[in-house]
């Protein structure tokens, strides 16, 4: 399954025995910590961010949802560009929030003109950016970023579901700017069976957040699994560069293939366009047992697909179904 952005590679042995130690000494017939402070002040002391300055959800999805709830008004707005994640307009519109949807340039970066432009529409409460950008792969411009943060009196949520891959962060800008929402998730790591999404901002903004966060978001076994995860990074790190350097491979082979053309990315997914169309390269992978996503009913991404990286194995079975399909 080389579609959905998840990490291709089992759970670290020594994690795997740790966590099942843990479990034995869980609680199952107690509600867990309702404000999950082990798992909070581990993810505090990796980051160097103050635990009153993080918010958990269940995945990145809940906590859009919370940001929405707590900082959107009736008949508000919420911009992004687009193609991003779906769960922004997703949310957005069953929230009763209006989505204003800017396309990007041609080469997948914000158009800052026209963003510049809708952030002044009356009701924009709050920016999603998506940093690297899913499905495009891509880190926007820094400097497009700052300058949305610095003439937006909205709440900026930069999403980095992707950090791992891209090493680039706002994180460092938390105390500049008090508009700003980090989102950083463990399902691109190896967690994304058990959701656990984490938000950085000011203690305000989080204080906010925590109005609307549901009791118990966070189950006690996630919460342990996931302290253990973050306490044993260095074992995950193996795995993660293994993947960047498999990213690396994938579009140089793929840029050898007939009619493909992939494009460079920060994430662990390469998008990459198609001269046949995409939804009969779609099927034809399926009939080899491989899944990637195809796009439909966006004009900027006419005949691109989206495939995650997978195993060393993995990318090298997909390379070769590939190549047999553009032959034919």
């Amino acid at each position: 399954m080389l579609d959905a952005n998840e990490s291709p590679f089992p759970i670290p042995s020594k994690i795997k025995g740790l966590i099942i130690d843990e479990v034995s000494s869980l609680s199952f017939n107690r509600y867990p910590d309702p404000l999950a402070k082990k798992l909070r002040k581990t993810i505090a002391s990796k980051s160097n961010i103050p635990e009153e300055c993080i918010l958990l959800g269940n995945g990145s999805d809940e906590l859009i949802s919370y940001i929405i709830s707590a900082f959107g008004k009736p008949g508000g707005k919420v911009l992004f560009p687009i193609p991003t994640f779906a769960m922004y307009r997703i949310i957005s519109i069953s929230q009763g929030q209006k989505p204003i949807e800017v396309p990007l340039t041609e080469e997948f970066d914000i158009n800052i003109k026209v963003f510049k432009g809708r952030l002044k529409d009356k009701g924009v409460n709050i920016v999603f950016i998506s940093y690297p950008n899913n499905p495009t792969g891509k880190c926007f411009s820094r400097d497009h970023i700052l300058t949305i943060l610095k003439d937006s009196g909205s709440i900026v949520v930069i999403d980095e579901a992707y950090f791992d891959f891209s090493n680039k962060t706002f994180l460092g800008y938390l105390k500049k700017f008090k508009n700003l929402i980090v989102l950083r998730t463990l399902s691109k790591i190896g967690m994304s069976g058990l959701r656990v999404g984490i938000a950085f901002s000011d203690k305000e903004i989080i204080s906010t957040l925590e109005k609307v966060r549901l009791p118990y978001n966070i189950n006690s076994f996630s919460q342990a699994a996931a302290k253990i995860f973050l306490e044993n990074f260095h074992l995950l790190r193996k795995q993660i560069n293994t993947t960047i350097k498999e990213r690396a491979f994938l579009i140089s082979e793929m840029g050898k293939i007939k009619d493909i053309f992939p494009y460079p990315s920060d994430a662990n997914f390469i998008l990459f366009k198609a001269q046949l169309d995409n939804t009969k390269i779609y099927k034809k992978l399926i009939n080899e047992d491989i899944a990637v996503r195809y796009f439909t009913g966006d004009s900027l991404l006419k005949n691109f697909l989206r495939v995650t990286i997978g195993t060393p194995d993995e990318n090298r079975k997909f390379l070769k179904a590939l190549k047999k399909i553009t032959i034919k």
